[in-house]
């Protein structure tokens, strides 16, 4: 197993912006977790700290990186850690770090994945709208 021979790291010292454990409908017949449910993971978790910082809707323009750094597994506890990186009228770009806790009997925690995506706050008419500038 690849995940056996990554060097443990340690999490961010904040808290994760989402947190969830993969299940065996998530995985392929070798058990490991697909990729594409990753991908759909780390979309959610950007768009939560997107839609916050915009105080509002958002919508997924872009993927402009994406690094699977290590297999996922079902069982492993992964959270998601988020930071806006830039912010322009309308878009703003996140990074998303994704950890996995894994083997409870010899903890473990190996970073899985890594990601940067650009955001567009929408109105409810799905319209570009202004992204509200920070408080004072």
């Amino acid at each position: 197993m690849l995940a056996e021979t990554a060097p443990p790291v340690v999490m961010p010292d904040k808290m994760p912006t989402l947190r969830v454990v993969p299940m065996p409908s998530d995985a392929n017949q070798s058990g490991d977790i697909f990729g594409g449910w990753i991908m759909s993971q780390v979309d959610i978790a950007g768009g939560i700290a997107a839609s916050r910082r915009a105080r509002g809707r958002v919508v997924t323009v872009s993927v402009d990186s994406f690094v699977f750094k290590q297999p996922v597994f079902v069982g492993d506890v992964l959270s998601f850690f988020t930071e806006i990186l830039s912010v322009g009228r309308t878009s703003m770009r996140v990074d998303v770090s994704v950890f996995a806790e894994r083997n409870p009997v010899h903890p473990c925690t190996v970073k899985v994945t890594e990601a940067v995506l650009t955001f567009v706050a929408v109105n409810q008419q799905g319209e570009k709208r202004e992204v509200p500038s920070l408080p004072g």
